[in-house]
């Protein structure tokens, strides 16, 4: 058959090139343009998308090109201005591609470049994909299909596609390849008269560019080529406009320089739900379809229930019978030609999941939609951090995949120190492949837990970072340093300081060294001061681990605990208010904790006497306090008689009841373990039980949620224990119980105490310095 012979546009008996409107994403779509091109023979393929990929087009008969995979396009001096142009090996757009490809017949993109889309981000685009941009984020756009279906009595545009399209049985010999190609033009062609545009403004644009092309194409083959695109776009590319009306639509763009390449994409990025305009709710089922040669329902099923099995759930070849059942009979019911998806999955609720949702939750996530990750070949145009980041995943065996995995490393191994050290600089440079996750084995400093998971937009954030260096050690440094230069707070530069440390940026620390004496030598809040000193001694402490010299920044941390030894008792007492209290009573804490990593001579005596300030102030709120005593208490730096006579004061008739209620929540606040220490100490337990019985009832009233707040952090255990020890009579200040609650002797059996120092001494000597 000859180019010409099979030529048929939206209308039949009309002549000129053969237009296929498709859908993005539909494999009946895909069939649909490979029979229809296979009919034609056309001589050249032209597709919608941007010209600046024709260059990249040879690279889709690559090997190592695997979809989904996307188009990226740049602005070259701003790499954060992108749009991608997805493509599924289920895509219509593909198939004319790998059709034109395997015929040796040419193939260009012809929609508006990019050049002129990128130069315009206010517009709010997003890919210029048919069905996913030329709009404003406040117009009012139109949805074809759901239009189509409900004129067709549908509800559900999805549900109309697959019974028109997807599950079209006319692919045989006698079909006609064209027909569904003309029925969708015509339709489309009525859409276009009743609502124009439809809310799609920037789309004329592009059809004029279209338009354009497809000029420059007849010239060339005459009328013997194939125009693969969107259906919402076959009425415009038929009307019959004049040359010069599209150069004046033309006229004047704003135009940028691009920058294009593949990037590999995701089955769950093409859907929907992701944010992609032109998505599908399913392209894991889509693909299936795709590709299952025959008998799609059960072949589904069958991987359905192969999941399920890897899942510990009992599902046998009886389940998988019964589906196809179920999903055959329910189809007839409803008058669809074969099951859908709608129907396979109702099936598999009802005999696969036993009636439940969750398994079939685990479905829709893993197959409906999917996690397969596409691949692209090393040709492929990179910037130079991109190759040095490929070739650190390589090297580490570190492979990017779109699931969620979760990465334990140990950090006294070569391998996995490196592999936390790309991630920590990646991280650095606003590529986040990993997020650091709690440990569910050793809090060690030596253990680290990522999750890691591959997005498709990280090619864009490299090709971002790709200005601060050409390697990824050397980019972090240098966006190291220039962070610094930056910072305008101290806690930034504190953050930035242990991030460079985790990433094992020795030769950025000094500049930030130098910014962080500068901000520390500046700034005279002492709420500042005491929130950057926790992350110093935190840098320290993985210093050590990583073997990072880090002695210089250990005599900044010095200095500011100095300085806050110094300035912190007269913050205190300086008439706060509940909520600064609370706030500051935080920062007590950390600076506690960090101290006590810091081995500067005298360091920890000085802060134990600001502490005893703090506890023995009257002006001083409670809260803080209270939590000065429990500190000094827990480092035995204070005497329980002591201690007992501190809380007398504070819980004194002299007190207000508010007062009072904050020093009990700054002692024996719930997160402290203060209720086991008052199971121990009926000393103190009693002097909060007399303090309570006195409170006058109004006053009472007004303390009870700090009171809740503070007594309901407890485990269920010690409430009963105190609970206990109430009922047993703790009445006046060391008051006894007549006997012990359960699980409690009343006293130390040393016999049963010693029993146990081997095991304690085993463990402590076994424990990460």
């Amino acid at each position: 058959m000859s180019p010409g012979t099979a030529r048929r546009t939206g209308t039949p008996g009309t002549a000129g090139p053969l237009l296929l409107g498709v859908r993005h994403h539909g494999p009946g779509s895909a069939r649909a343009v490979r029979a229809a091109l296979d009919a034609a023979l056309p001589a050249a393929v032209l597709i919608e998308g941007p010209p600046e990929g024709d260059a990249l087009l040879p690279l889709a008969a690559d090997p190592g090109m695997r979809p989904p995979v996307a188009l990226l396009a740049h602005a070259a001096d701003d790499p954060g201005r992108a749009a991608f142009w997805p493509l599924a090996g289920f895509s219509p757009e593909w198939a004319a591609i790998r059709w034109a490809q395997e015929r040796e017949v040419p193939v260009r993109f012809i929609d508006l470049p990019a050049a002129h889309s990128l130069a315009v981000p206010e517009d709010g685009e997003e890919a210029a994909d048919g069905e996913g941009a030329g709009h404003g984020p406040g117009s009012v756009r139109l949805d074809p299909l759901a239009v189509l279906a409900g004129t067709a009595g549908y509800e559900d545009p999805e549900r109309w596609w697959e019974d028109v399209v997807e599950h079209r049985g006319g692919c045989g010999p006698a079909a006609d390849p064209l027909g569904v190609f003309e029925a969708l033009g015509e339709a489309m062609g009525a859409l276009r008269e009743e609502y124009g545009a439809g809310g799609h403004h920037r789309d004329l644009v592009r059809e004029a560019y279209m338009r354009q092309r497809m000029r420059a194409a007849r010239r060339e083959f005459g009328d013997a080529y194939a125009v693969v695109c969107g259906a919402w776009h076959v009425p415009a590319l038929r009307a019959r406009t004049t040359a010069a009306a599209d150069k004046a639509l033309l006229a004047g763009l704003p135009k940028v320089k691009v920058e294009t390449t593949w990037v590999p994409w995701t089955h769950r990025r093409l859907a929907r739900a992701g944010g992609y305009g032109a998505g599908i709710t399913s392209p894991g089922w889509y693909a299936h379809l795709f590709a299952a040669p025959d008998r799609p329902v059960e072949r589904w099923l069958t991987k359905v229930a192969g999941l399920l099995r890897d899942e510990d759930r009992h599902v046998s070849p009886a389940h998988v019978i019964e589906t196809v059942r179920l999903a055959d009979t329910l189809a007839a019911m409803r008058g669809r030609p074969v099951p859908g998806l709608t129907e396979t999955l109702e099936a598999v609720r009802a005999v696969m999941c036993d009636g439940s949702d969750i398994p079939l939750a685990l479905i829709e996530d893993r197959l409906v939609v999917g996690d397969v990750l596409g691949e692209v070949p090393d040709a492929a145009p990179v910037v130079p951090l991109q190759r040095d980041l490929t070739r650190q995943q390589r090297s580490l065996r570190l492979r990017p995949e779109a699931q969620d995995r979760e990465l334990e490393l140990d950090l006294r191994k070569d391998t996995d120190a490196a592999k936390s050290l790309l991630l920590h600089r990646l991280r650095l440079l606003g590529i986040d492949w990993g997020l650091p996750t709690a440990s569910r084995g050793s809090t060690g400093t030596f253990r680290e837990t990522w999750r890691l998971r591959w997005e498709p937009e990280l090619a864009v954030r490299v090709a971002e970072a790709g200005i601060w260096g050409t390697t990824v050690p050397g980019a972090a440094t240098a966006k190291a340093e220039a962070d610094a230069a930056a910072a305008a707070e101290l806690g930034e530069v504190t953050a930035l300081a242990e991030r460079c440390l985790l990433a094992g940026l020795s030769e950025a620390l000094p500049a930030v060294l130098r910014a962080l004496a500068d901000r520390a030598a500046l700034d005279t809040d002492v709420a500042g001061l005491a929130e950057a000193l926790p992350a110093l001694a935190r840098s320290l402490r993985y210093g050590d681990v990583r073997g990072t010299d880090a002695a210089a920044l250990g005599t900044v941390a010095a200095g500011l605990a100095e300085r806050i030894c110094v300035a912190l008792p007269p913050a205190c007492a300086a008439g706060l208010d509940a909520d600064a209290a609370e706030e500051l009573r935080g920062h007590v804490d950390g600076v506690h904790g960090a101290i006590g990593l810091l081995d500067a001579e005298g360091l920890r005596e000085r802060w134990s006497a600001v502490l005893r300030t703090l506890a023995g102030r009257d002006t001083v709120p409670g809260l803080l306090r209270g939590r000065a005593a429990r500190l000094l208490l827990d480092d035995g730096r204070l005497e329980p008689g002591e201690t007992a006579r501190l809380m007398g004061l504070s819980l004194s008739p002299a007190s207000a009841p508010a007062d009072a209620a904050g020093w009990i929540e700054g002692f024996a606040g719930g997160a402290s373990g203060g209720g086991t220490l008052l199971v121990h100490d009926e000393r103190l337990l009693g002097l909060i039980d007399g303090w309570l019985v006195s409170v006058p009832e109004r006053a009472f009233v007004d303390v009870l949620p700090l009171l809740r707040r503070t007594f309901g952090g407890y485990e269920a255990g010690v409430r009963r224990a105190l609970g206990e020890l109430v009922r047993r009579g703790p009445g006046g200040a060391g008051a006894a119980v007549a006997a012990a609650p359960g699980g409690f002797g009343p006293e130390l059996d040393p016999v049963r105490a010693d029993a146990v120092v081997p095991l304690v001494r085993l463990l402590l000597a076994g424990a990460p310095a």
